[in-house]
C-alpha cells in the first residue's frame, strides 16, 4: 500500500529536524510506539501495538534512519513482526521550508503486510494509515 501526506507547522527545519532525531521526542510521536531503544546510531528496537478493527495487534522489531540530509529528508525503514503478520515499511520524509519559519513536512512510501494481518489489514490499513498519519502531524504539532 502506497501512503503519503503533509503537514505545515510554525517552526524552522532546523527545530522541526531536532525533534525528529531526539529518540524520546520521536517515541512520543509515533503513534503506538510503547518503546523505542536505540541500539546504534540510527537504529532503533521498536515495539508497538496498534488496533486493526477488532484485532489489537503488539508488534517487536527495528525502525532505522536511513539517508540523513538535515534538516531536509531523510528516509524511515520500519520492520515488525506480531503473532497476526508482519509489516515492513520504507518511507520518504521531507522537510521544507516554506518562509524560514514554518516547515512543511510530507512523507511518502510504501508498506507491505503479511500474514493473517496482510489478509484483514486490506480492508482496514487505509483508514488506519489516514488516522496514524493524523496523530503523528497531531503529536508532532504538540512538541513544537
Amino acid at each position: 500500500m502506497h501512503l503519503t501526506g503533509n503537514h505545515v507547522f510554525a517552526a524552522p527545519p532546523e527545530k522541526v529536524w531536532a525533534l525528529l532525531m531526539d529518540t524520546p521526542t520521536l517515541a512520543k510521536l509515533v503513534p503506538g510506539i510503547t518503546s523505542l531503544e536505540l541500539v546504534e546510531e540510527n537504529k532503533y528496537k521498536a515495539l508497538l501495538g496498534v488496533k486493526l478493527g477488532p484485532v489489537n495487534a503488539n508488534f517487536v522489531g527495528h525502525l532505522q534512519l536511513e539517508d540523513l540530509k538535515p534538516p531536509h529528508s531523510f528516509t524511515m525503514k520500519v520492520q515488525q513482526n506480531s503473532k497476526v503478520g508482519n509489516a515492513a515499511a520504507t518511507i520518504g520524509i521531507g522537510l521544507q521550508s516554506v518562509d524560514g519559519k514554518q516547515t512543511e513536512v510530507s512523507f511518502e512510501g510504501d508498506v507491505r503486510l503479511s500474514g493473517m494481518l496482510a489478509t484483514m489489514g486490506q480492508r482496514l490499513i487505509g483508514s488506519v494509515a489516514q488516522t496514524l498519519s493524523k496523530q503523528f502531524f497531531q503529536n508532532l504539532e504538540k512538541e513544537l
